[in-house]
């Protein structure tokens, strides 16, 4: 699902942009206006999965957004779906504790316990 919302645009100081998107509330800013615009891109996708999360209705997006002469108002889309893949294959770190014995086999077979892991997790949930 691709959501489209407008996105004010008001320049701060030394070139940086704060970026405001109205219906849903929320705050980002960028060093420039393409960091801005990537930073308000991520910000609706990180709300996005949340209201997708909770089965809850997105907030119809406005047309008429009141600002001033100043500001930029433009749309910005996320595909949901696709901005969903992308955090999700971030690695996370995790806390393992193994006996002492087990962890000294580990290095002196050069192994890589993060690796090791992954492979039995995947085997014990029967993904490939």
């Amino acid at each position: 699902m691709t959501v489209v919302y407008p996105v004010v645009f008001t320049q701060i100081d030394e070139g940086g942009y704060l970026a405001y998107v109205p219906d849903l509330q929320i705050n980002t800013e960028g060093k420039n206006l393409a960091d801005a615009i990537a930073m308000a891109r991520d910000a609706i996708g990180v709300v996005g999965l949340d209201i997708e999360d909770d089965g809850d209705a997105f907030p119809v997006p406005s047309v008429n957004i009141p600002h001033q002469e100043n500001e930029i108002v433009s749309l910005v889309d996320v595909d949901l779906a696709a901005y969903r893949r992308s955090v999700e294959h971030k690695t996370v770190r995790r806390n393992v504790s193994l006996p002492a014995w087990l962890n000294n086999a580990a290095d002196v077979a050069n192994l890589n316990v993060s690796a090791v892991l992954q492979a039995a997790l995947k085997q014990q949930l029967g993904i490939q």
